[in-house]
């Protein structure tokens, strides 16, 4: 009977061992893959500001527009698998505030997804068929006066920057605080709000674009970070 138990007690353990090795293993690469996936969003994020088309309606209907457009799609996708990674990695360091940081984050690219979604998709459908419209939310992302109401598409619209700021902000100080990541490209994360701003007010209109750069460059170098990390615990 002793002899039955202990086999089977050995059995017990020994499932249960590589039931937690297949999560950790599991747990690993879905962390390794989330740095992959800030290093993607913040490249392109970054990448595509210099190149994306004038917010005028003859820019709708261009290929560059069809693939920028797309881009920020893509790009949105992967951001939100590298907050989710970033912050699942520093869960216990980052308390609330890397809480409040992942949830402003994670909501502000699920938005931005689904009306960049509809730019390549539905507005150069609407060029001909309803042109004041689509003046208005090429009007709306440029912050300029729009020429009719949009309601609550444009409401939802502006509190985009809000989540963009402030999640940046707060989950920048969180990660710097915990002291896992790279606590210069957490820093440049926290201040890519505040520098945006200045460089909005600074940059004529036609280089306000280049305010994203850095919060575009502060997320690659985070995905690096984390890629870095993984790599060493491997060797």
């Amino acid at each position: 009977m002793n002899i039955t138990k202990e086999v089977k007690l050995a059995n017990t353990n020994s499932q249960t061992a590589i039931k937690e090795s297949k999560m950790k293993v599991t747990t690993s690469n879905l962390i390794r893959w989330s740095g992959l996936s800030a290093m993607a969003a913040g490249i392109i994020f970054a990448g595509i500001q210099p190149f994306h088309p004038a917010d005028v309606i003859s820019s709708v209907n261009t290929s560059a527009w069809a693939i920028i457009t797309s881009l920020k799609t893509i790009m949105s996708i992967f951001g939100i698998f590298a907050i989710a990674g970033l912050y699942a990695r520093q869960v216990e360091e980052t308390g609330w505030l890397g809480l409040a940081g992942y949830l402003s984050l994670t909501t502000f690219y699920a938005v931005q997804m689904c009306y960049s979604f509809a730019e390549p998709l539905m507005l150069p459908l609407l060029t001909t068929e309803a042109p004041i419209f689509v003046r208005s939310v090429l009007q709306m992302a440029s912050s300029s006066p729009t020429e009719m109401n949009l309601g609550a598409f444009a409401t939802i619209f502006s509190l985009l920057g809000v989540l963009y700021l402030l999640g940046n902000l707060l989950f920048g100080i969180a990660m710097f605080r915990a002291r896992i990541l790279s606590r210069w490209a957490a820093g440049l994360l926290a201040l890519s709000g505040p520098i945006a701003i200045t460089m909005v007010a600074l940059l004529p209109h036609q280089l306000e674009r280049l305010a994203a750069v850095p919060m575009g460059f502060a997320l690659a170098w985070l995905g690096y970070s984390l890629l870095s990390e993984r790599s060493e615990q491997v060797s």
